[in-house]
């Protein structure tokens, strides 16, 4: 049913531009720019309806995941993993700084930066035809997040210093596109004004991205694979390099190569789980600790390459 609600939407969608593609197509430019054109623009009405019903689960979780009562703790990493599925960097944002103020657990905090996945499903959604592969990301991430998590938190100590009961916290900090993420910013023109910003420049992203890979579609006759390095056992490892990268435009890269088949299912995976956003920029600038937030990335990293790899040779 929701598959088939996505396909409706997205043929609606291209009702609404199809309009467009003649004057796009009359444009003098290249080939591999016309299409690059064309694949973004039809894409941006579906976004934006796509981010206008993220913003409102973002206004709704990131103000509850404020409140830390001593008994969730232990559930740290489930609830961090689960929350973290609703793809928006702001979580990872709010993950840091709870981490930081020492009121979660390290293996949470990696089970934030591991499940979240950024603009990924947005842009698979804008695919019907990468609407199957949704569910096995989201449920292999998820479940690599849990297990991390609390393998983490069993080895390590669970915090940094005496944990605080019932704690309410503070997070004046920037998600994607700049907008704040504070306790109580909701505004009625929030709930248009970001998702509608957030469209324009995950728009101007993908846009980018198509027309480098048409162009290396074009000079590689066809090829995008081999440039890709696909089924090679060193494209989960770059992938998941690659990942670190804190911007939006990294998870819009690696899923517009999985959509093109460019890079396995295990790469995508690699790349995803260590793609934690703007998480890593607070974790970077704000932890007093050079040593744990480096212990934090390393963990990220290894967990992520070598989840690639097994999937890669079970599923190549």
């Amino acid at each position: 049913m929701f598959i088939e609600l996505v396909k409706n939407i997205n043929s609606f969608n291209s009702l609404i531009l199809g309009w467009s593609d003649k004057y796009i197509e009359m444009l003098p430019i290249a080939d591999f720019l016309k299409d690059a054109i064309i694949d973004s623009v039809n894409l941006v009405p579906f976004l934006f309806v796509i981010f206008f019903l993220i913003e409102l689960v973002e206004l709704y979780f990131s103000h509850n995941l404020r409140h830390v009562p001593q008994e969730a703790k232990l559930a740290g990493p489930f609830l961090g993993a689960l929350t973290a599925l609703v793809p928006q960097c702001g979580f990872s944002v709010i993950a840091s700084t709870l981490y930081i103020k020492n009121l979660i657990t390290c293996g949470t905090l990696i089970a934030v930066y591991i499940s979240t996945s950024d603009e990924a499903i947005p842009v698979l959604l804008a695919h019907p035809e990468m609407l199957p592969s949704i569910l096995p990301i989201l449920g292999v991430k998820f479940l690599l997040a849990i297990v991390t998590g609390y393998s983490v938190d069993f080895i390590c100590k669970p915090f940094k210093q005496e944990p605080i009961e019932n704690s309410y916290v503070e997070i004046e900090e920037h998600g994607c596109c700049h907008h704040e993420i504070s306790n109580d910013r909701f505004k009625k023109r929030t709930l248009i004004l970001h998702p509608l910003k957030h469209t324009l420049s995950i728009f101007a992203f993908i846009l980018a991205v198509s027309i480098v890979l048409n162009w290396i579609l074009m000079l590689s006759e066809g090829h995008l694979q081999q440039v890709f390095l696909y089924n090679s056992p060193l494209q989960p490892i770059l992938s998941a390099i690659i990942g670190l990268i804190p911007n939006c435009a990294v998870s819009v890269l690696i899923t517009m190569l999985y959509v093109e088949h460019a890079i396995s299912f295990g790469s995508v995976i690699a790349g995803l789980s260590t793609g934690a956003g703007l998480g890593l920029i607070i974790l970077l600038k704000k932890n007093s600790s050079a040593k744990d937030t480096a212990k934090i990335i390393l963990i990220l990293l290894c967990v992520s390459m070598f989840a690639g790899m097994v999937l890669q040779w079970l599923h190549p």
